[in-house]
């Protein structure tokens, strides 16, 4: 990406970003890679690095495991492997076979299910493979705390054999010679020591001439002498020539085993390089849970769609000191690529100038953005801005002339993949003259299907932005009652920049305020007036529209809080039912099994009886009682739709039911005890006991 000028990036301050993702890098290699952080222009390439940080933070943010437990930096150890001749120490070695563990762990981790789930960290390792004759090779030689096993050659075997036989048969002869001396009371309290890599013994001063051998030194009182025995010499002498060539046949093994290795150099550079850009991608996702970084919609074209948008570092700031971060939406397109801001100063307009160019600077680097989600980043060649006091002291320009020249470098270079960023565009100049450059260049721009943001107090702008194809204007909200800024970038309309406003707030004099409203032109005033008015009232309705939000947020609570009531009622109705239903089928049931008991006795009787037609009478009286029962269940049931009961001495004239079959009729003639029923066009004579009396039931009731 070109950038202009050479200090966009500090005055943008990515440098503090990089320096916050070196921070969380523990491989020279992924902190290298941070410092010198690239802007990159094709889109698989940043899809591909922000795809892997997604797929990291994801592991992290649910405590998954993936094998980077090494630091390791052994870019020295990987050189020294591809000199020819060079012999790497143990240590070394355990180094390397660290590295190889490692990677073993990580192509372990990846099985077929991780690599579905995980495919953009896959790649990380998809171009190299795992080769366990490294680890082979190693173990053979080296045992786990890095030292040359004793069968590492045969020649090794016997130095070693030798070294322990000799070194025991000095151990025997020092034990008599030190028992010895004790007894002569020659010895020391220390008794024997090494000097010189020679076993020596400790003796008194004062009896050094009456013990023979070598003084190799004495003690700094000059107390105590140290001795190598004659009887001793000689085997010191062999041990000392046999460790002599167990040192060079160590070295001619290492020197051996890193011949072989050096065949695996470049696959353990590749190794070592996987291992820094894991670490890499980690620091990065880590980075990203700092700002709260997520994975906005990435399109190989110019847009700039931003939905709740932080400055990274501001958010981190306020975060630290316990203070909300205001979220900024803009959305540039091909349709209104520039935007103008205005507003008071102190309101947040470069702040949020500066946070569109970061947010842009971090994704084209593969870095999460503190954005939602539903964002959406296009890619740009070319970054330029031009932000606070570019005096030149070097080339004797002012600020405006220093302005002019930025402007020009603008209008010549820009182009339809160009991002700018304008700060006080026209300022430093005379009002007039200064908003007419401005307009000119603001149209030069525009001609050149430029993406930017610019800053202004001017009302030509304003008005301009508002006219011109391609400009929208944007507002920083502004709490006049009680002179706050209220952070807020408001879309679609000028900000005022409440000159007057403030002057009165802060107690400047009426005369001064008054006279100074003199001096500018009505127009001027009264259109800036009624921008003031305008915010104001547009707060105004912004605040309502939330309380409405709410209100309606409640009314959708309250609504399905009430579906799940009437859910429920249904469903225990539904219950109920059912339960009505399962009771009528257990008394079928049971009466059903009544009756096949009673059928099997009378079947048990018929085969067991001579007289016959005992068991048919008992068949037809069962059979037929029950057809009689069921035929007086369903006129009891036609009987309850017309009729209620009412209970009483029945009168003549009133309405009766006979109790054994269910028939209504009129009451004609009481005789006695018995009584003349009119059943339609047939009188009936009945005992007045089974007469009950009724009436007709309620026409609403019949219908229900």
């Amino acid at each position: 990406m070109r950038i202009f000028p050479e200090s966009a990036l500090l005055q943008l301050e990515f440098d503090k970003v990089k320096a916050l993702l070196a921070a969380h890098c523990r491989t020279e290699y992924a902190k290298l890679k941070a410092e010198n952080l690239r802007i990159h222009t094709r889109k698989d390439y940043i899809e591909l690095e922000l795809r892997q940080t997604h797929e990291f933070k994801f592991l992290v943010q649910n405590g998954q495991y993936f094998p980077t437990d090494y630091i390791l930096n052994l870019a020295k150890e990987l050189q020294l492997l591809s000199i020819s001749g060079a012999a790497l120490t143990g240590d070394q070695f355990m180094q390397i076979r660290k590295l190889a563990e490692n990677m073993q762990s990580i192509f372990r981790w990846f099985d077929t299910e991780r690599k579905i789930a995980y495919p953009s960290l896959t790649k990380v390792i998809s171009e190299t493979r795992y080769e366990k004759i490294i680890i082979q090779l190693i173990d053979e030689i080296l045992d786990e705390s890095g030292s040359v096993r004793d069968n590492a050659s045969k020649e090794l075997s016997e130095i070693r054999m030798g070294l322990y036989r000799k070194r025991n048969e000095l151990r025997r002869m020092f034990d008599r010679i030190l028992s010895k001396l004790n007894k002569a009371g020659y010895a020391a309290d220390i008794e024997e020591a090494f000097l010189n890599g020679r076993r020596v013994v400790a003796i008194f001063a004062e009896h050094k001439r009456q013990v023979k051998g070598i003084l190799h030194g004495e003690s700094d009182t000059r107390k105590t002498s140290f001795i190598e025995p004659e009887e001793t010499i000689g085997l010191n002498n062999d041990i000392f020539s046999l460790e002599h060539s167990e040192t060079r046949e160590v070295y001619r093994i290492l020197r051996e085993l890193t011949s072989k290795l050096s065949v695996h150099a470049t696959l353990l550079k590749t190794y070592h390089d996987i291992l820094g850009e894991y670490d890499f991608i980690n620091a990065k996702a880590k980075l990203a849970m700092d700002v709260h970084g997520n994975f906005p919609q990435l399109h190989d074209k110019a847009i700039v769609h931003l939905k709740d948008a932080y400055h990274p570092l501001l958010y981190l700031y306020n975060q630290r000191n316990k203070k909300p971060t205001i979220p900024t939406n803009i959305e540039l397109n091909e349709k209104n690529r520039i935007l103008v801001i205005s507003g008071p100063n102190a309101g947040g307009k470069t702040v949020t100038m500066k946070t569109v160019g970061l947010l842009q600077l971090m994704i084209q680097s593969g870095l999460l953005i503190p954005v939602h989600p539903d964002s959406e980043m296009g890619i740009f060649k070319q970054i330029m801005i031009h932000i606070g006091d570019t005096q030149s002291l070097e080339f004797e320009l002012s600020t405006y002339s220093s302005h002019l020249k930025n402007m020009k470098h603008f209008m010549e270079n820009a182009n339809g993949k160009t991002l700018f960023f304008i700060d006080e565009l026209g300022s430093g100049s005379d009002p007039n003259l200064g908003g007419a450059f401005a307009e000119v260049i603001l149209e030069e721009l525009v001609k050149k299907h430029a993406f930017g943001i610019v800053t202004t107090h001017y009302l030509n702008l304003k008005v301009m932005a508002n006219k011109t194809s391609g400009i929208i204007n944007g507002a920083m909200a502004f709490d006049e009652k009680n002179l706050m800024p209220l952070y807020k970038l408001i879309i679609g309309k000028p900000g005022s920049s409440y000159t007057f406003s403030i002057a009165e707030r802060i107690g400047l004099e009426p005369r001064l305020i008054s006279r100074a409203r003199d001096l500018v032109e009505e127009d001027h005033f009264r259109l800036d007036k009624l921008l003031n008015r305008t915010e104001q009232d547009l707060q105004s309705i912004e605040k309502e529209k939330k309380e409405l939000q709410k209100l309606m947020k409640e009314n959708e609570r309250l609504k399905k809080e009430m579906e799940i009531l009437i859910n429920k009622e249904r469903h225990a109705q539904q219950v109920e039912i059912l339960k009505q239903q399962n009771k009528i089928s257990e008394d079928r049931i049971i009466y059903l099994k009544e009756m096949e008991r009673k059928l099997k006795q009378i079947i048990f009787d018929w085969r067991k009886s001579d007289d016959k037609s005992d068991v048919i009478k008992q068949m037809q009286a069962l059979l037929f009682k029950q057809k009689e029962k069921q035929g007086n269940e369903k006129v009891k049931k036609k009987f309850d739709l017309k009729y209620q009961e009412v209970g009483g001495d029945a009168q003549v004239g009133d309405k009766v039911m006979m109790k054994k079959n269910h028939q209504v009729g009129t009451l004609k003639e009481v005789r006695g005890k018995k009584a003349v029923v009119q059943l339609g066009l047939i009188p009936i004579t009945v005992d007045m006991i089974d007469l009950l009396v009724v009436r007709d039931k309620p026409i609403e009731e019949n219908v229900s």
